[in-house]
């Protein structure tokens, strides 16, 4: 089609994760040389089994992805960490080659795959602008033009000839962003660079971007902020394990996406640790009678589980929950620091378990997924996983079964009222 910009046909992208660095070259000349025996890894450890996706073999980062995308459209890309987004847009923005498949692209592409990406540390800030200018195929006068409101937008007018060495994470993203924002490319690609940013700053990203689609140029968006990618876009593609799973129109996939956590119908186990630190074992819905479950009733409360362990002590750690609506709005969070028992709760190695109740008459009717992570205040992140699990909110009789229309909102809270007549002083506040 001619209004077609992004053509992506059967790419598939496959990285081989081999024996080599093992940490010296005997243990690399050692591994060679058992596989070329066919014997065991000599350095596996007692218990420990051999693992081919790790060892010696293709790991398929795509498979057969395929997609079309048109002029001015907006697209999201979401799916959980190791899905393959990353690895996607790269492969878009001519970082790295397809092992297979075909790619078709009109026009100028402008990236931001991550902090930094494209700027020289040891240039200027204002050198970089021109530098990255340069890149995107854009002409000294255009960028001339362009550079007084870039600087303004990246709000970092007094450090524009500090070497960027020497900025934070947000400086760096703020003056990409802007960069890559007002040169005008026809294709501007997005990969969660925006987290980095303050909260205003990110709007400010929005909406820029918004500005952008608006002028007929194409966006890719890349992120974990659900709220943020369905108020940006206009369909999204949902990615797993390498393979795109669906895309369509932005809340229906969003739901489809939150709904891969619905599984084991109120529990989720975890049976592969990468963390020496703690390890998160099962989380649970457990509902007013103590059963798991995954359908909660709205007039009752329920309680979210955690077992885990620390192998290490690990004092002042934290464990949080974010509870997602379908349309992937953040309805609430909740942390055991809130609590007065944070102080007193133990650090030490050991296997715990961890209970977060909701009150009933609280959510409203609906599907929730559930975010959980662990950390350090301030300090370091433990474990953090997204869409753990899913679960709905059934109206069973509650406050609102009188009425025949879902009362709209991310909670449905049944509040106290109280009614007096004005004119019989006589009549004392009733509680309702």
């Amino acid at each position: 089609m001619s209004d077609t910009v992004i053509s992506v046909q059967k790419v598939s992208k496959a990285y081989r994760l081999g024996q080599i660095g093992g940490g010296t070259l005997k243990e690399d000349f050692s591994r060679w040389w058992a596989k070329l025996l066919r014997k065991p890894d000599p350095f596996l450890k007692i218990g420990e089994e051999h693992n081919a996706r790790k060892i010696g073999e293709q790991f398929w980062a795509l498979d057969e992805v395929s997609f079309n995308v048109k002029q001015g459209e907006v697209l999201g890309v979401i799916g959980r960490n190791g899905a393959g987004k990353s690895t996607l847009l790269k492969i878009l923005s001519q970082v790295t080659m397809p092992t297979s498949g075909q790619i078709k692209i009109k026009g100028r592409i402008a990236s931001l795959l991550e902090v930094g990406t494209g700027f020289h540390p040891e240039l200027t800030g204002r050198e970089n602008v021109f530098l990255n200018g340069a890149i995107l195929g854009m002409t000294k006068p255009e960028i001339r033009k362009k550079f007084d409101e870039i600087v303004a937008f990246s709000e970092i007018e007094e450090f524009i000839d500090t070497p960027v060495k020497r900025y934070s994470s947000g400086m760096y993203v703020r003056l990409a962003f802007a960069v890559a924002a007002h040169l005008e490319p026809e294709i501007l690609i997005c990969d969660e660079v925006l987290a980095v940013g303050d909260v205003e700053f990110q709007k400010k990203c929005l909406g820029k971007m918004q500005d952008v689609s608006r002028g007929g140029r194409t966006i890719l968006f890349v992120s974990h902020n659900m709220a943020a990618v369905t108020k940006l876009c206009d369909r999204c593609a949902l990615m797993k394990s390498g393979r795109l799973q669906l895309i369509g129109p932005t809340n229906e996939i969003m739901q489809q996406y939150l709904k891969f956590g619905a599984q084991g119908d109120g529990i989720r186990v975890w049976d592969k640790f990468d963390n020496d630190e703690i390890r998160i074992h099962t989380l649970k819905i457990l509902g007013a009678d103590g059963a798991i479950t995954g359908h909660v009733d709205i007039r009752r409360p329920f309680t979210v589980e955690i077992e885990y362990a620390i192998l290490r002590p690990i004092p002042g750690f934290r464990l949080a929950l974010r509870f997602i609506v379908s349309d992937g709005t953040i309805a609430f969070t909740a942390s055991d620091s809130a609590d007065s028992a944070y102080e007193t709760k133990p650090s030490s190695s050991g296997h715990y378990v961890a209970r977060c109740v909701v009150p009933g008459e609280l959510l409203n009717e609906g599907f929730y997924s559930l975010n959980l992570s662990a950390d350090i205040p301030f300090k370091k992140e433990l474990f953090v996983e997204e869409g753990v699990l899913g679960f709905s909110v059934e109206q069973t009789g509650g406050v609102n079964a009188r009425f025949s229309e879902k009362w709209p909102g991310v909670v449905c809270p049944r509040l106290k009222w109280q009614t007096r007549s004005v004119g019989d002083k006589s009549l004392q506040l009733q509680e309702i």
